[in-house]
């Protein structure tokens, strides 16, 4: 199976920057998906594959801000960085402390962006893999019977105490 193409997703109401990053973006072979708007991006939906998010702060109507407060709000995890000409030291405290992977200020460098960007996608990608290997735990114990479940959960149980690190402190202190 092919593997899904990386896409980076710009907001940004300028519509020189966002093609200026569309176009830094595909040189360096990544695919880029073009907004104005929060509401655009919502319209379009997330492409499959591995993403990251480089979302202006200052937007019309919902800010980057607002919009990276209800993706964790609503549970969605997707990598942002985030661009700003109009950024000051709590603006930036605020998004870091959200969890964005950047947060540089307009002129920035290509370099520091692109940077930006490929650790957004590597860890996107990682979230993937790791969502698909539980889906398939997860499959794997629904096929279980009723009975296989409390042996399982017996199993756990018994291996997590046997490993826990104050059980093994004290076969040592003996």
């Amino acid at each position: 199976m092919a593997e899904a193409t990386s896409t980076v997703i710009v907001i940004d109401d300028d519509p020189a920057i966002r093609e200026s990053i569309g176009s830094l973006v595909r040189s360096v072979g990544l695919q880029a998906k073009l907004h104005a708007s929060v509401d655009e991006f919502l319209a379009a939906g997330r492409p499959g594959g591995p993403a990251c998010l480089v979302l202006d702060v200052r937007l019309p109507g919902r800010s980057g801000l607002d919009f990276q407060r209800e993706l964790a709000g609503a549970n969605i995890h997707i990598p942002i960085v985030f661009v700003t000409g109009y950024g000051d030291i709590p603006m930036s405290v605020m998004a870091m402390k959200g969890g964005a992977i950047e947060f540089l200020t307009k002129p920035f460098r290509d370099q520091d962006l692109l940077d930006a960007i490929q650790l957004g996608i590597a860890r996107d990608r990682a979230g993937l893999e790791d969502e698909k290997a539980i889906a398939g735990l997860r499959a794997r114990f629904e096929s279980l019977t009723p009975r296989e479940r409390e042996v399982m959960a017996l199993v756990v149980a018994c291996h997590s105490t046997r490993r826990s690190p104050t059980r093994s402190a004290l076969a040592k202190s003996r």
